[in-house]
């Protein structure tokens, strides 16, 4: 088996013309140098370095090319060891988290915004619950920022921001116009354009179920700015988490009326999850932190 040190030899020698000059640099003696050579082609199985007395040292095409893949794996573990562990000073290293799709156009631009981490590589996977818990335990993924919403237990969990459900209207609907809070029971005729994503799909119905309520479903689709974008021509309301840095229009440009919905409207919140017990990196917990104060500052 090569050592370390093995693969620091052979990735010096290439620069060397003599053996002399190749163990100053290594801080070994020429008979030492030699003698370790040796044991590497041994290992190797063939000759890796012509050595010659009056005309130096010279690698064989085997030997260039191990030479060559000596250098790369000594360049991976220098990464590696600035990595891992973390130590005091720059954080190094990939962060691989992900985002509930509905909260992906919130969360990403302003959290990605202002993480002054040069030396952190980030990547980022959009998905439904049933993508993202499996992608963390999997190993797929650090950390998933979702709605603290049917998470299963063997997550750990901390909280980015609170939130509640909210009603979304056409700025002309009647329901708009009211000063007060709505109630479900002002939306159960209604016409309702579900975002079709569970929990999220759940957690509506669940809202109507506890009043004896069954909603008047016009229309599923699999993205909230599909039902921004059917809300603003008028087609029916929407229900959504009330969220940072909402624009009140929809894609089209067309204005929306956000109001509040009275109780029963559980508090929810927005947080970072990891699988329970698992050590969180420096990095990792550094994207977690500012996610917090970006959505702090961006309501």
């Amino acid at each position: 088996m090569y050592s370390m040190r093995h693969l620091e030899i052979m990735a010096e020698l290439p620069v060397h013309d003599t053996l002399g000059s190749a163990a100053s640099e290594l801080k070994i003696s020429e008979s030492a140098l030699s003698q370790a050579i040796t044991a590497i082609e041994r290992l190797a199985g063939e000759t890796l370095c012509l050595r010659r007395k009056a005309h130096g040292i010279r690698l064989t095409a085997s030997g260039q090319h191990f030479a060559a893949m000596a250098r790369k794996i000594l360049a991976e573990v220098g990464e590696l060891r600035a990595t891992f562990p973390q130590t005091e000073g720059a954080l190094r290293g990939p962060v691989r988290f992900g985002c509930f799709a509905s909260l992906s156009p919130h969360l990403i631009p302003a959290t990605l915004q202002g993480f002054d981490h040069p030396e952190v590589q980030l990547d980022v996977r959009v998905g439904t619950h049933d993508e993202l818990l499996p992608a963390l335990r999997g190993g797929e993924i650090d950390v998933a920022f979702v709605y603290d919403l049917q998470l299963p237990a063997d997550m750990d969990k901390q909280p980015i921001y609170q939130t509640e459900m909210q009603v979304v209207l056409h700025p002309e609907h009647p329901l708009a116009k009211l000063d007060r809070p709505l109630e479900l029971a002002d939306l159960v005729d209604e016409s309702l354009i579900v975002y079709e994503s569970d929990p999220s799909t759940q957690h509506q119905m669940q809202l109507f179920a506890s009043q004896g309520l069954v909603p008047k479903i016009t229309a599923s689709v699999p993205q909230m700015i599909l039902v921004a974008a059917m809300v603003g021509r008028g087609l029916g309301y929407g229900l959504l988490m009330r969220r940072p840095n909402n624009a009140e229009v929809s894609i089209e440009g067309r204005p929306l009326a956000f109001r509040e919905l009275k109780a029963p409207n559980y508090p929810n919140a927005v947080v970072a999850i990891t699988p329970k017990g698992v050590q969180i990196p420096a990095r990792v917990q550094a994207l977690i932190d500012h996610c917090t104060c970006a959505m702090a500052e961006s309501w």
